[in-house]
């Protein structure tokens, strides 16, 4: 397919010698710097936080109005019996 593209001419200079010193055509050149940049810049898969649930009967009446120290307390006795 063809199509006009304004280049700046130092940008444009640098890349014909390039092109010359690979001996590719300038098309070429431009065609894998465009794939590059394409494929740097693809979106990855979205996060997905996984399942995470489990079963039980919810919070324990007694851990209903403990404190932070007697939530830790209770959670290390669970850890270790």
């Amino acid at each position: 397919m063809k199509t006009t593209i304004e280049i700046s001419e130092p940008l444009l200079r640098e890349a014909l010698e390039l092109a010359e010193r690979e001996g590719v055509m300038l098309r070429a050149l431009l065609e894998r710097g465009l794939r590059r940049v394409l494929t740097e810049t693809k979106p990855s898969a979205p996060f997905k936080l996984r399942r995470a649930s489990f079963k039980g009967e919810g919070l324990q009446a007694n851990a209903r109005v403990a404190s932070w120290r007697e939530l830790r307390n209770l959670a290390l006795a669970r850890n270790f019996r």
